[in-house]
């Protein structure tokens, strides 16, 4: 794992989630594979391997650099922009 300077800048205490699964999923009536959290602002998004990829479509919408797993027993974080696991 390497730090990040994206990784410095979220807010502590991380954000609560909005949700408890894919929002963007429930609508399309689709199931996600794993859940991702945004770490700058709550929001839950599936991972790529799901087929919306909506966790990856929320950094490309908003720009928020950071996520963690969203899934029990797990606990790494991912930064979008540096491409590594932090």
């Amino acid at each position: 794992m390497s730090e990040c300077l994206h990784l410095a800048e979220m807010p502590r205490p991380e954000p609560a989630p909005l949700a408890d699964t894919c929002p963007e999923c429930l609508a399309d009536g689709t199931h996600p594979v794993q859940l991702r959290l945004c770490l700058s602002c709550g929001h839950v998004g599936c991972c790529d391997s799901s087929a919306g990829r909506h966790a990856t479509g929320h950094f490309s919408s908003t720009g928020h650099p950071v996520m963690r797993t969203f899934e029990p027993g797990e606990a790494w974080r991912w930064c979008f922009v540096d491409g590594s696991i932090v």
